[in-house]
């Protein structure tokens, strides 16, 4: 069986291989980033909107580092490029641990570095796997990259989480919690270093010089731009939220470590298959199913406030946030096909354009926690408000639904790649 899958992995293009390899050892890095660095910045300074001002920070330096990519590109291999944003996620963390303070404009600026090191990531990643792929193994592509996430969602968390109580409970470092962040730190920059060397091997053609800011578009393009918007919403909202319920009604970070490791070990299994059998008529359903867990879970969260309820939302989200991703990021890549052709534009264009609507989500999802807790409460922020963005996120239902059913794809054979 193992065989085969390997054969059956095998048998794809030398790029998209060494891509979703790389991918898989960032992959290992990602929890640390996401989830330690707020319980980091949350142990040091006991101030929830602290969290939210990195994330803030991060996603202002996203798109403006994809706009700067843009033009690299016509100086710098994609290579480096997408090497350098891995290696400064370990810088980030590096120059975070080192304020003897943190403050609000120290906590900023190390936001905006995190913002540069996703944005080099992102947009060159965005790009790979768009000339990397077509229509047909798109599916397969994601749910393979989707499970390595997962897996690491499954490793990570736990190991780090124990490594944090243990040097807690057993008196290690002379029982200085900041040393193991220290440590995690440096594991994440040789991570990066491991991935930045091996993402060379991939042979990977830079996009042709061509302009990339265009603000005039097919009318295709702005239906994908508003489901970006919504994705920004809640994307801006609940990657704060999960790791506050959990250290609020659950508690320290190894709990949180060996909660996500445990709900996210079915979630890798279930991915891994939906992306070796379903197709692409098959995305819309599982996009669906993804929103309406999302749902469920902000209703558990709700109506329970409680350690039980925290955790109904966090094993609800470890499944509706990889279902989504492995039916959003095809959807996405098929209409860039699509309008790059049509318009006779570079792909990057789109990517870039894209980033742009996710910023504009992310900014009213992190708007909107930042409001709540500072002059509501953190209370509401975290009971209340989770709900809200999930019902407004059942919109992108009707939004990709109708993406999908639009006349232009008829004309489009099943099996070709316009980007090719």
């Amino acid at each position: 069986m193992i065989q085969k899958e390997f054969a059956f992995f095998k048998s794809h293009p030398l790029p998209m291989r060494v891509l979703l390899i790389t991918n898989l050892i960032y992959a290992l890095v990602l929890p640390i980033i996401e989830l330690f660095i707020g319980a980091y910045i949350m142990r040091n300074s006991n101030d929830i909107s602290l969290v939210v001002i990195f994330q803030l920070a991060l996603y202002i330096g996203i798109p403006a580092t994809f706009a700067l990519n843009g033009y690299l590109l016509n100086h710098f291999k994609i290579s480096r490029l997408y090497s350098l944003g891995m290696l400064l996620s370990g810088i980030s963390m590096a120059a975070m641990m080192s304020l003897k303070e943190l403050t609000t404009w120290g906590i900023f600026g190390t936001g905006l570095i995190m913002g540069l090191s996703y944005g080099f990531f992102w947009a060159n990643r965005d790009f790979l796997a768009l000339n990397t792929t077509n229509n047909e193994n798109r599916n397969y592509y994601y749910g393979i990259e989707t499970f390595f996430y997962t897996l690491a969602g499954i490793i990570i968390p736990f190991a780090a989480g124990a490594f944090i109580t243990s040097t807690k409970d057993n008196g290690w470092f002379a029982g200085n919690i900041n040393v193991a962040y220290y440590c995690l730190a440096g594991f994440v920059f040789t991570l990066t270093v491991v991935s930045s060397i091996l993402v060379h091997r991939g042979h990977f053609e830079n996009p042709k010089r061509a302009p990339f800011i265009f603000f005039k578009f097919h009318p295709l393009w702005y239906k994908m731009l508003s489901l970006s918007m919504l994705k920004g919403v809640a994307q801006g909202y609940i990657v704060t939220a999960p790791v506050m319920l959990i250290r609020t009604l659950v508690g320290e970070e190894g709990s949180l470590g060996s909660l996500l490791s445990l709900a996210a070990f079915l979630s890798a299994i279930l991915l891994y298959v939906l992306g070796r059998v379903t197709k692409p008529e098959h995305r819309m359903k599982i996009f669906t199913i993804g929103l309406l867990l999302f749902m469920v879970g902000a209703i558990f969260n709700a109506s329970l406030y409680s350690a039980l309820g925290a955790i109904l939302f966090v094993i609800c989200l470890s499944f509706a946030r990889p279902l989504l991703d492995i039916a959003y990021f095809p959807i996405q890549l098929q209409v860039i096909d699509y309008v790059s052709e049509k318009e006779g534009r570079n792909n990057f264009a789109y990517i870039f354009n894209h980033e742009i609507g996710l910023l504009i989500g992310r900014l009213v999802g992190c708007g909107l926690f930042i409001i709540l807790a500072r002059y509501a409460s953190e209370y509401i922020a975290l009971r209340y408000a989770l709900i809200v963005i999930a019902a407004i996120q059942l919109f992108s239902i009707k939004i990709a639904g109708n993406i999908l059913k639009d006349k232009v794809w008829k004309s489009i054979s099943p099996h070709q790649n316009i980007a090719e």
